[in-house]
């Protein structure tokens, strides 16, 4: 694992993590096609640092709503359920709770998680989630924009976009642009869903990441390359928060079209070069 190699899978796994073009797909491109690999040959726990470099970058952005969310969750314990003017009252302690709902579906996926990681290694079947994701995203285009914000989203819409994150577990899937979509498919505005499929994504990382420390720990970690790693972590974290910005200023105009012509097209190249090699 070199340092250029870090690099350059840190940049992919920011960029990825957040613009609606599959991290997994990517770095499956990678490893796969390029040799370029996070989980595989003792490098688990780079894997594990990469995906703590992009937790960092939503804690980072959305720093303020984190913080909101966790004093007013302290100061309603006692308050009783989220209902009518308690709504209005306290909007960040309903959005902690929203996130909760939305966690829940993936509890879901454990029973099966080991088969959906055999995937990972599947080029021909990453291809096609990727042209999956396209459509996902050109769908989105179409759609009416809602008005609903956290005071206006149901049980029901944030159970709907946690199964959808269930869904996008699948390498090639992209996990925010189908959460995006899911949340504008519930009536939720466009910049709204973005923070929301990007908050959500914070206690899912932090469990996918706590299930596999333990397993990095027993395959070992090369201590000579943690600066590579560190690195690697870092480049996440930086081009994870440069995303993040992106993604905010595009959903404010409203369009998602160029990532799904990017992603059919990467999904395309990654079929054809799989039915090659």
């Amino acid at each position: 694992m070199s340092i250029a190699n870090a690099i350059i899978l840190g940049l992919v796994q920011g960029l990825a993590e957040f613009l609606p073009i599959s991290s997994s797909g990517h770095l499956s491109i990678l490893n796969n096609l390029f040799g370029m690999t996070t989980t595989a040959d003792g490098h688990l726990f780079f894997d594990v640092l990469l995906h703590l470099g992009t937790l960092l970058s939503v804690c980072i952005v959305y720093w303020e709503d984190i913080v909101a969310m966790f004093f007013e969750v302290l100061g309603f314990v006692n308050i009783g359920p989220l209902a009518g003017e308690r709504r209005a009252r306290y909007p960040a302690a309903r959005l902690f709770f929203m996130i909760v709902l939305a966690t829940i579906p993936l509890f879901l996926i454990l029973p099966i998680k080991d088969m959906l990681e055999r995937l990972y290694y599947n080029n021909f079947f990453i291809g096609v989630a990727l042209v999956l994701t396209g459509c996902t995203l050109y769908v989105s285009d179409k759609m009416k924009e809602g008005g609903k914000t956290v005071g206006g989203m149901s049980v029901w819409d944030a159970l709907i976009i946690g199964l959808c994150q269930c869904v996008a577990v699948i390498p090639g899937l992209s996990r925010s642009g189908t959460t995006i979509t899911a949340g504008i498919a519930t009536g939720l505005k466009r910049d709204f869903a973005v923070k929301f499929a990007f908050l959500m994504s914070i206690p899912s990382v932090l469990g996918a990441n706590i299930l596999s420390i333990g397993d990095a720990a027993r395959e070992g970690i090369d201590w000579s390359l943690m600066p590579a790693y560190l690195v690697g972590m870092a480049v996440a974290m930086i081009s994870g928060i440069l995303a993040i910005s992106l993604l905010k200023q595009i959903a404010a105009r409203g369009r998602f079209g160029g990532f799904a012509y990017y992603c059919w097209v990467v999904g395309a190249l990654t079929v054809i070069l799989t039915m090659i090699f």
